[in-house]
């Protein structure tokens, strides 16, 4: 089956955000002269209210939360807790569903060390696609081989989204969790997470969903789309690294056991026995990260003022283009993102490989990501064992492309294609 698609679609109007304007206010662009970065879907750049929010805080805010009584402490955890209500408001929720973790990964791995074992039993099944990242995978092998679970995989269909017949059929009585990418790193497909999440709970399951690249590009309203929890991470929507968001819907995180022990998760310590904070506290032991908590704020902060519609019109319009730009290169083929791409565009090139092609690229100071994007599996699908992937920003503009497109002519060049 051929999961390759060459069709395009043609350019639309312009962006509703002018991004020549807006890349003035991320200072690598400055310092990096003539840099194409359309690497934004492995890590966003960060822009200056974020860089010098955090300069401020360390200067004139820093110290621990939650335990000092001096006005220092006071204001470094109101900060923090501050930084909390602003990520439940970015996704509709309230403070007391929202968990700071390292990123999208250790969210996971929360719910299936956590949720998992208090609610799951042998036999079992958490449903996953094969467009997912290896974060959303690995947990649930691990659980498997804790608990002898079942891990069912909906595959992908022609198009290379996700078959949704195949889907609903392999939904059964033993499922208990769905956990799912709302927006697929490799290609840029959109899953209709709504329909999932209607079609799970029919049957009595829970939904998590990876929202690591559709927080950045779209819109999420956690209450509208109806799942248990959600996940992301503060480096891919211009925030810092080591830092990232669990949504667990109002509820769940009490009955939730810790997964980590240590300080500021408890109530009381004895030797005998220790009894714990409610959720989200009895999920953050220790020192949290609280400057990266205060990043992501102030980089959400950023993001709503663009407006999430007008960030989502951008890359739909810039994804469309890339489309029809890489479409238009003989011997140039897009790989299948089913009915709808948002934000990245993974490709191949006849006769050179990915890793030479971004090697070439980086010449011309396009920067690009090459290889299997940590999902191996899907590579697997499609029988390929890598693609070149470029994935937009805000700051991405259609010049971009067009240096893309230039430096792939270059290299067919290079190599006599």
């Amino acid at each position: 089956m051929n999961l390759l698609l060459t069709e395009r679609a043609s350019p639309t109007a312009a962006p509703a955000f002018d991004p020549e304007e807006l890349r003035l206010q991320f200072p690598i662009f400055a310092r990096n002269p003539g840099l194409v970065f359309l690497d934004t879907a492995a890590s966003a750049q960060k822009p200056a209210a974020v860089i010098d929010g955090l300069a401020d805080f360390y200067r004139d805010d820093y110290a621990n939360v939650h335990r000092g009584v001096y006005r220092l402490s006071a204001r470094s955890t109101e900060r923090y807790e501050a930084a909390r209500e602003t990520v439940a408001r970015f996704l509709n929720a309230t403070a007391s569903e929202i968990v700071f973790v390292r990123g999208a990964t250790e969210g996971i791995n929360l719910v299936a060390q956590s949720w998992g074992p208090a609610f799951l039993k042998p036999g079992d099944q958490v449903l996953v696609s094969e467009l997912e990242h290896h974060s959303n995978i690995v947990p649930w092998q691990m659980l498997r081989q804790r608990l002898g679970i079942d891990l069912v995989v909906a595959p992908i269909d022609a198009s290379g989204g996700l078959d949704m017949a195949a889907f609903a059929r392999l939904l059964g009585p033993r499922t208990k969790l769905v956990a799912i990418t709302h927006v697929a790193n490799v290609s840029g497909c959109v899953v209709p997470v709504a329909d999932i999440v209607r079609l799970a709970h029919e049957g009595g399951a829970k939904v998590l969903l990876d929202g690591c690249q559709a927080v950045p590009r779209l819109p999420v309203d956690v209450r509208a789309l109806g799942c248990d929890f959600y996940v992301f991470s503060g480096h891919k929507c211009y925030g810092p690294t080591g830092i990232g968001a669990l949504y667990a819907r109002e509820g769940l995180l009490d009955a939730m056991p810790p997964w980590q022990g240590g300080g500021d998760m408890i109530r009381t310590v004895c030797f005998e026995e220790t009894t714990y904070q409610d959720g989200p506290q009895r999920f953050e032991a220790g020192t949290p990260d609280i400057s990266g908590a205060i990043g992501l704020a102030l980089a959400l902060d950023f993001m709503t003022g663009l407006g999430g519609d007008a960030i989502r019109d951008h890359e739909a319009d810039l994804t469309r283009y890339a489309e029809a730009m890489l479409g238009d290169v003989p011997g140039v083929s897009l790989v299948g993102a089913g009915t709808e791409r948002l934000g990245a565009v993974s490709f191949l090139v006849d006769g050179i490989h990915p890793h030479d092609l971004a090697t070439i690229f980086d010449q011309y100071d396009v920067a690009v990501r090459a290889g299997h994007h940590c999902a191996q599996p899907l590579m697997d699908r499609l029988g390929l064992p890598a693609t070149t992937r470029a994935s937009f920003g805000v700051y991405s503009t259609k010049a971009d492309v067009d240096a893309l497109a230039a430096a792939v002519h270059a290299a067919q060049k290079l190599f006599g294609c």
